[in-house]
């Protein structure tokens, strides 16, 4: 089985704080967070401040915290890759607003010449089907809405990986309470976040029917 064909209730989410918004144009990360969920509990977790080699720049530096006296003396980013390429081993992956954190993860792999095979799926378009009716889509208010356990602490990654780990958990309540769907594939779950609000009925429909 491909790993997109396992149960989305076990997975690893993660997040990185990064100098900027584009590998691209040169950025990097500077911190890693994710946790580890099996059959729907948070099981482990990994962190670490890493050095980029580049400045952060003080905007970045009053957003996360995060200061360049910090990751002076950090692990250097492709020894902190390095074993977070071993951690994911078998796993698919989550994060809030994927797209960015996907490009630097592939950004700072290719650097290691490393390549991840699994999926990657968006806990930020997946609340954009099922939480309709939340105010916004912002991970601070998504973790007020449903009233997900939280620091309050928000642009640290793993305390960002935490609360994005208790959204995915919750959209699989939303799934199985409202639409009577359990334990659905990673398959299934990147799918419904690539389907547009209107056929979201329809798409349920034929897995509820399946």
């Amino acid at each position: 089985m491909h790993l997109t064909g396992r149960p989305a209730n076990t997975l690893i989410v993660f997040d990185f704080e990064t100098t900027g918004l584009s590998p691209d144009l040169g950025d990097r990360c500077i911190e890693i967070g994710a946790v580890l969920i099996e059959d729907g509990r948070i099981k482990e977790r990994f962190q670490h401040v890493m050095n980029p080699g580049i400045r952060i720049p003080l905007f970045i530096e009053n957003l996360t915290g995060i200061t360049n006296q910090m990751v002076k003396d950090a692990r250097k980013s492709g020894e902190v890759m390095q074993e977070f390429f071993e951690f994911i081993q078998g796993h698919n992956l989550v994060a809030h607003n994927a797209a960015f954190d996907e490009r630097f993860l592939r950004a700072e792999f290719k650097r290691i010449k490393c390549r991840f095979d699994g999926g990657v799926a968006c806990s930020l378009l997946a609340s954009r089907r099922l939480f309709q009716q939340a105010p916004n889509h912002q991970l601070a208010t998504l973790a007020d809405y449903k009233n997900l356990p939280s620091q309050g602490i928000y642009h640290r990654a793993l305390a960002d990986a935490e609360v994005t780990a208790y959204l995915w958990l919750s959209l699989l309540d939303e799934l199985q309470t409202r639409h009577q769907l359990s334990t659905p594939s990673f398959a299934f779950m990147a799918q419904l976040c690539k389907t547009p609000k209107h056929q979201l009925h329809k798409l349920l429909a034929a897995v509820q029917h399946a």
